[in-house]
């Protein structure tokens, strides 16, 4: 047998090991190492109707679909249509936010690398037209503000979907049309759409949730609405996007060897631009891309997560290696995501991704952070029994009582490990792994706490 075969049947082997211990019902992995692409698939694409899920299914690709975004930018750049450092108001007249001093000061770039000090985003519907993009940022005068622009990073859906207008205003077309003209179609990635029509005459998996006796159910929700496109609304197989992976594996050119984004503004996304404190995400930002140096060795990439699927994208430049993997049930997906990304780097790479070791348990520190804390969409309270440190994330009863579509159900508590420097860890559960950190007032005082990006501000 080869060495080409040995890694196909070595990844298969891992990508079913890992469906079924994590209980997922459709896994898809690609890596692109050694000058070729190896691909696995397990499962199917839905508990309720079975298709075999392989490289040509296609998943949601939720925040990976940023790199896209931020990719037409960099182009607009490279042409001279946009300056990073000028303000978002030169290409979206029309912002207002709560605070005018803030609108009139936030720039480009500080929405690519989540630096804005905009919340994550704000919970509206505002249809499926070629409006719905600027009927969302016309309604961004009730998103909260949580830092000065520029002082800290904190993910926000709501900036990519303004990013998305830019490109609107800049270009003359929808957001949509833009990306498929300067960035799908010249690079060949023919199975990578927006359009649930043109998503749902294909093979596509189907995000699955826990229901509150822990079984699988069909997620009814496939997508978000179109004003979350920019942010989080690509859909692609796992084939697309590892060719999407290698164009920016190498330098911006498509597998015909056509220009898709000039080579210098690929590198320049892959500059640190802002700090990323105590993440699993990341040491960084670059510029969309999440920047990571895994056992002495740099990578950057994108996750995304959404209605019930994950998707991992991973790029290890000096190495020519790419990771792709998208799974079809939530929580558990995002664990197994990660499994077999750390397998591919081990096992293709000899690269050890380890989590640090917590402390033992303090209880005066577990006491100190102990309270309820809230972002825009969700409640988190972290309590103590003397022994054990939790972090119960819900999402607003308020917003579940209001919508009309089926939410996913609130996980179980997280256990927590606290780390040196105000940092900590989820230990237990689908999650593990995850890290953050606590911040402080001038006077010493818990103020909030970071969780997968975002900032949870403390309110008792």
């Amino acid at each position: 047998m080869s060495n080409a075969e040995l890694s196909n049947v070595a990844l298969s082997e891992i990508v079913e090991a890992t469906a079924t211990k994590f209980g997922v019902p459709g896994i898809a992995a690609g890596v692109w190492v050694n000058g070729q692409a190896v691909f696995a698939a397990h499962g199917v694409t839905s508990i309720e109707n079975p298709v075999p899920v392989n490289e040509d299914t296609l998943f949601a690709l939720s925040s990976i679909s940023k790199s896209y975004t931020a990719s037409v930018i960099m182009k607009l750049v490279d042409k001279g249509r946009i300056d990073l450092d000028a303000p978002v108001r030169t290409y979206v007249p029309e912002l207002e936010l709560s605070d005018e001093r803030i609108a009139a000061q936030i720039t480009v770039k500080q929405l690519l690398n989540h630096t804005a000090g905009l919340e994550w985003s704000i919970i509206n519907d505002t249809g499926e037209g070629d409006d719905g993009l600027a009927k969302f940022v016309a309604e961004l005068k009730a998103i909260p503000l949580i830092a000065e622009p520029g002082t800290r990073a904190s993910y926000s859906q709501a900036g990519y979907n303004l990013v998305g207008r830019i490109i609107e205003n800049v270009t003359g077309l929808t957001y949509e049309k833009a990306v498929a003209t300067m960035i799908l179609e010249p690079a060949g990635l023919n199975a990578t759409f927006f359009g649930r029509d043109e998503i749902m005459t294909r093979r596509f998996a189907l995000g699955h949730e826990r229901d509150e006796d822990g079984n699988l159910v069909v997620q009814r929700v496939w997508k978000g609405t179109r004003a979350n496109n920019a942010g989080g609304g690509i859909a692609a197989t796992a084939a697309d996007l590892l060719r999407w992976g290698r164009v920016h594996l190498a330098d911006g050119r498509a597998e015909n060897g056509a220009e898709i984004v000039p080579a210098a503004r690929v590198r320049q996304m892959q500059q640190q631009t802002a700090e990323l404190r105590a993440s699993a995400l990341g040491d960084g930002f670059g510029l969309c891309w999440f920047l990571r140096e895994i056992d002495g060795v740099r990578t950057y990439g994108h996750g995304g997560s959404g209605f019930g699927q994950f998707a991992e994208l991973l790029i290890v430049p000096d190495r020519d290696v790419v990771i792709v993997v998208m799974s079809n049930a939530s929580p558990d997906g995002l664990g197994a995501n990660q499994s077999i990304v750390r397998w591919a780097l081990e096992h293709y790479l000899g690269i050890i991704d380890a989590d640090p070791e917590p402390l033992p348990h303090d209880p005066a520190r577990a006491a100190e952070i102990s309270g309820r804390y809230e972002i825009d969409a969700m409640t988190a309270v972290i309590a103590t029994d003397g022994d054990t440190l939790t972090l119960e994330c819900k999402i607003r009863p308020e917003i579940r009582a209001a919508s009309e579509t089926e939410l996913p159900q609130d996980h179980p508590p997280f256990v927590l490990g606290l780390l040196p420097n105000d940092e900590y860890m989820i230990t237990e559960g689908s999650f593990q792994g995850q890290r953050g950190f606590f911040s402080r007032n001038e006077s010493g005082a818990i103020t909030g706490f970071d969780l997968a990006g975002r900032l949870f501000s403390r309110t008792s």
